[in-house]
């Protein structure tokens, strides 16, 4: 996500920092290399434009001449006039209104509609503590309503039953009466696209939305559409009311171009972002911390919210003992792998991170991927429960017979201990500085890292 105008921002702000004085060539080459960056992330024209204006009148203004590090000074201009293009600040799902708060997905055919309302619906579930109703509006592509039922079984929701041959008018009424009966917070209504926008679709559309009235009416988009996402966007909100935005396959867009328009050009706020396939691949949407992890400063926040609902706080509890005594084995070392997958690997975690941007070629070139972790994982589960425990055990012959077992060389098994090993003794070494009255230092590190 953003990896090519993160890269490209990086190199012009590299050439910046550490200069004693801006001269205004230097800030007019800067700003070319930053509207060229934009451009090439596929953000609109107009948008650009506006942000180029506004960051050249700050940066060729006092408050830059007077600082002790200009280069600095127009960074934090640049990240600033970010956070305004993104919304300044996040704008969370309104709620507020006598049960049930009705929610109308719209969006064009495979934008991801369907799978999005799923996972709202589980966040609001899981975040928010409400009960959810799934309704499926889409009469019109194959098992589409299926497909939502299917969804809401895998994520134990409740969804409205299927009625061959109903409308969706009354499919409505039948969603009110099966939603007050059943008391229910939020109902989400997850209507039908099209390939494109026509008069058919929004003639629907703006029957649908009179008879729900819904308190929030979110358009689902592609990010990868990149300018196609904005145009969608306007023509949505020329025909009904939207109160918010939902980009999806977020993770896949390089470029970030839609991310980075969307707000400016239709003044609809992004209240999610779609960034993976799984379920549970659904971020609530902060300019800021958006804003960081474009110029390279990572997230950390979002890291630590993502590792706490991925993270049982009794496991991390127990290896907080483990490591204050030393001890750590291979299953816990498996245990910390399988955490990082599930938490979106390693090229997701990296992104989090400040300053990886810069390094991420050099860890490509290096093998260190998560294909290389599974293996890693895979060499793990080939050794019997003892060898997890002791890996004193583990002579030559066993160490061959773990690397047929998984499919690698007895080098890939000999440099899986090392790196055991040399964990190990960090553990150890964060004990003892536990142990000798640094007191807290460890709970605390864990803590924050687990949300504790």
């Amino acid at each position: 996500m953003f990896q090519n105008l993160s890269q490209r921002l990086t190199t012009v702000f590299d050439k910046l920092r550490g200069r004693g004085l801006l001269s205004e060539d230097d800030v007019n080459s800067a700003l070319r290399e930053i509207r060229i960056a934009l451009l090439e992330a596929d953000v609109s024209l107009p948008v650009v434009k506006d942000f180029v204006e506004q960051v050249r009148i700050r940066a060729l203004g006092q408050e830059v001449i007077r600082s002790i590090s200009p280069g600095q000074m127009v960074i934090k201009i640049v990240h600033d006039h970010l956070i305004d293009l993104l919304g300044t600040d996040e704008v969370e799902l309104n709620l507020a209104t006598t049960p049930p708060a009705n929610i109308l997905m719209v969006g064009l055919q495979g934008s991801g509609k369907t799978t999005t309302s799923g996972k709202i619906a589980k966040h609001i579930r899981g975040r928010l503590k409400k009960r959810v109703l799934l309704v499926s509006l889409d009469i019109y592509r194959p098992a589409a309503q299926h497909q939502l039922e299917v969804l809401a079984k895998a994520l134990d929701i409740e969804s409205l039953d299927i009625i061959p041959g109903e409308k969706p008018l009354q499919i409505i009424d039948r969603a009110k009466m099966r939603a007050r009966q059943g008391s229910f917070d939020v109902v989400i209504y997850d209507t039908a696209g099209r390939l494109h926008i026509d008069d058919t679709l929004m003639d629907e559309i703006k029957a649908i939305q009179a008879a729900t009235n819904p308190i929030e009416t979110l358009l689902v988009a592609d990010a990868m559409t990149g300018q196609d996402a904005v145009r969608i966007a306007e023509g949505f909100k020329a025909v009904i009311a939207l109160t918010g935005l939902v980009l999806t396959r977020i993770d896949g867009d390089s470029r970030g171009g839609a991310a980075l328009s969307m707000r400016a050009v239709t003044g609809c706020p992004i209240k999610f972002l779609g960034v993976g396939e799984k379920i549970d691949h659904l971020e609530v949407f902060y300019p800021q911390r958006l804003a960081d992890r474009i110029l390279d400063m990572g997230d950390i926040v979002s890291l630590v919210e993502r590792a706490s609902d991925i993270v049982v706080q009794e496991d991390a509890e127990k290896l907080a003992k483990k490591m204050q005594k030393g001890q750590f084995d291979l299953d816990d070392m498996a245990s910390h792998i399988q955490q990082m997958l599930k938490m979106g690997g390693l090229s997701t975690l990296m992104g989090f991170l400040p300053g990886m941007g810069k390094i991420k070629d050099q860890i490509a070139d290096s093998g260190i991927d998560d294909k290389m972790i599974r293996r890693q994982l895979g060499i793990i589960y080939s050794m019997t429960q003892q060898e997890r425990k002791n890996v004193q055990i583990l002579n030559a012959s066993r160490r061959r017979r773990i690397a047929k077992g998984s499919g690698v060389e007895v080098s890939d098994v000999n440099r899986l201990l090392k790196q055991h090993q040399q964990m190990q003794l960090m553990m150890k070494k964060m004990g003892k500085l536990e142990q000798k009255g640094i007191k807290g230092m460890l709970p605390s590190a864990l803590g924050n890292l687990f949300g504790r």
